[in-house]
């Protein structure tokens, strides 16, 4: 222990001994690994204190029943592995909320689906018990699961339920399909164009398949059932418990609508929230109302809701064939068109002017971008508000899928925070590889490369993108194995405590929250993670199996594992 730290645990033991008459008794943590996340390399403590949410003391437990004191409450960890909780690096909070309801493909109340026809008699199960006339929504709909590996059509849809609206959203959030029923709801019609940024399959007459990509979803979306804010009210313990039984004590909402905005913020869901929660409002779907609101403002807490900055979307989904790309897709366009290297959301003054008044407002820049292509839009459009790495604005290029090497130096010179996502390589590497080369494939999430670049790099499921699962998301970025077993770059592997940083160091720091999460030390909130086997000494092959026991908020239990 360096002389900084224990003049740190010197001055928080006498703090601790000085605590006032009355105050509320500590509690201890002792009897297992108990894992510090303070440093480049693993440091680990014998017991950890905390008192009033945050934490007191870290270090040796004679030390630490000292700095406790009086009538402290100690929890014997029996051999089991504490962590600084885990802090969420990118997903979607809101459709936790809003999924409630709706069929999830990949769940198993859809039961085993492998091919359309599996697909579609699931669906029609799950339609038998609603009205004619009515919707029937599906998501985490990915047709490269599925033996055909092409999309569904709007006729096959309509030849199965022609009497309902249905929509199949897609698993990445970036397409849907629709039958006739749902087009005319929301006023497609045949040969309509796509509007710019969007993407629309049809056939060669020019009658819709039913594809409906990026901003082309637009007027489906607009006509979907949406659920009230009592509704959203009764889903809010379910989905926040999602997150909370996966270690997860700060949530993000990483594409907020101004009406799930109003909810979260809100005192009815204010009161029910357990954990911390990022909103990022979304520029599509307008800022002015954010703008104009003084209450809204960057980096500013409502309860437990941080409002953490402003959500640009520059391209689309790589499995999906929208992402946007220097180079042609062998596969072509999600209708099969070539040549395809898939197109922006916007062009580069739009996304640019847009940015600059969020960026003038001080609200910190959160960019989707998964292709190569739109990478070098976030670039140009970083450099173009002169942001550098000294300013410490910290913008965030979510995804970063398909970032090349030089762009990684483009990141450390602006201060970019690359939000990875190792789940691809095992849910959609072989799909990516159908497409392009290994140079591309094999530098999918980065994690190596951008350390080596001197970025900070978090790791995130996407969710619903990917199942919310932690112990599965350190497993792909130290495995990097796809569903064939075909290895994604084994030189960005990452090691056990990398794969951990990425699940706290990492995120805390690109949300400004390095001194108020993602390690254990004095002063920080007692937000903690209990797992029964420790990552650092499980083998690669058997991180999956680990589980997580309990999740602590601010020393408070707030999930337990059933025993």
């Amino acid at each position: 222990m360096n002389k900084a730290i224990l003049a740190t645990a010197g001055l928080w033991l006498a703090l601790a001994l000085a605590a006032p008459a009355g105050a509320e008794p500590a509690t201890l943590w002792r009897g297992g690994p108990i894992i510090t996340m303070a440093g480049d390399v693993p440091q680990t403590v014998e017991a950890v204190v905390a008192r009033d949410g945050k934490i007191l003391f870290a270090g040796d437990l004679a030390a630490a029943r000292k700095a406790a004191g009086a009538g402290v409450v100690e929890h014997d960890l029996a051999g089991k592995t504490l962590l600084p909780a885990f802090v969420d690096a990118h997903s979607h909070f809101a459709s936790a909320v809003q999924e409630a309801g709706r069929l999830n493909l990949a769940g198993p109340e859809a039961g085993p689906i492998t091919d359309n026809a599996s697909l579609i008699a699931a669906v029609r199960r799950f339609a038998a018990n609603i009205p004619k006339g009515q919707w029937v929504v599906a998501t985490r709909y990915d047709q490269e699961a599925l033996a055909e590996k092409r999309y569904i059509t709007r006729a096959e849809l309509d030849a199965a339920l022609p009497d309902h609206k249905v929509a199949l959203l897609h698993v990445s959030g970036h397409g849907m399909v629709v039958n006739s029923r749902a087009l005319a709801a929301a006023g497609l019609v045949d040969g309509q164009p796509a509007p710019e940024g969007g993407v629309v399959t049809a056939d060669a007459q020019g009658r819709l398949t039913g594809g409906l990509f990026e901003t082309a979803m637009g007027p489906v979306n607009a006509v979907l059932p949406q659920k009230t804010a009592a509704d959203k009210l009764a889903a809010l313990d379910d989905a926040q418990d999602l997150y909370l039984r996966e270690g997860f004590t700060f949530a993000q909402d990483a594409a907020t609508q101004p009406a799930d905005l109003a909810f979260l913020t809100s005192e009815a869901a204010r009161g029910k929230l357990k954990l911390d929660l990022a909103v990022l409002p979304l520029s599509l779907a307008g800022l002015d109302d954010l703008y104009a609101n003084p209450a809204l403002r960057p980096h500013v807490w409502l309860g437990r809701v941080k409002l953490q900055g402003v959500k640009f979307i520059l391209d689309g989904s790589p499995q999906a064939r929208t992402a946007f790309f220097t180079r042609d897709y062998a596969r072509g366009s999600p209708d099969g068109s070539h040549p395809w290297r898939g197109r922006p959301l916007a062009g580069d003054a739009q996304v640019q002017a847009m940015m600059k008044e969020a960026h003038a407002r001080g609200w910190q820049i959160f960019v989707h971008a998964n292709g190569d292509a739109a990478i070098d839009m976030a670039i140009h459009a970083f450099d173009a508000l002169g942001i550098k790495a000294a300013d410490d604005r910290r913008p965030i290029v979510i995804h970063s899928q398909f970032v090349r090497p030089d762009q990684l130096k483009d990141y450390a010179r602006i201060g970019v925070g690359p939000a990875l996502f190792s789940n691809h390589t095992f849910y959609w590497a072989d799909v990516h590889r159908s497409n392009f080369g290994p140079e591309v494939t094999d530098f999918i999430s980065p994690f190596a490369a951008a350390r080596a670049a001197g970025l900070t790099p978090s790791n995130h499921s996407d969710y619903p993108v990917t199942s919310l699962d932690t112990r599965f998301q350190l497993w792909t970025a130290m495995a990097r194995t796809s569903r064939t077993g075909v290895v994604s770059g084994p030189g960005q592997r990452e090691s056990a405590y990398r794969a951990l940083q990425a699940l706290t160091t990492g995120p805390a720091w690109q949300t400004f929250e390095e001194t108020r999460r993602g390690r254990i030390a004095p002063g920080l909130l007692a937000d903690f993670v209990i797992l029964d086997a420790d990552p650092l000494t499980t083998p690669v092959g058997s991180i999956r199996a680990i589980t997580v026991t309990e999740t602590i908020k601010e020393g408070q239990t707030v999930w337990r594992r059933a025993k």
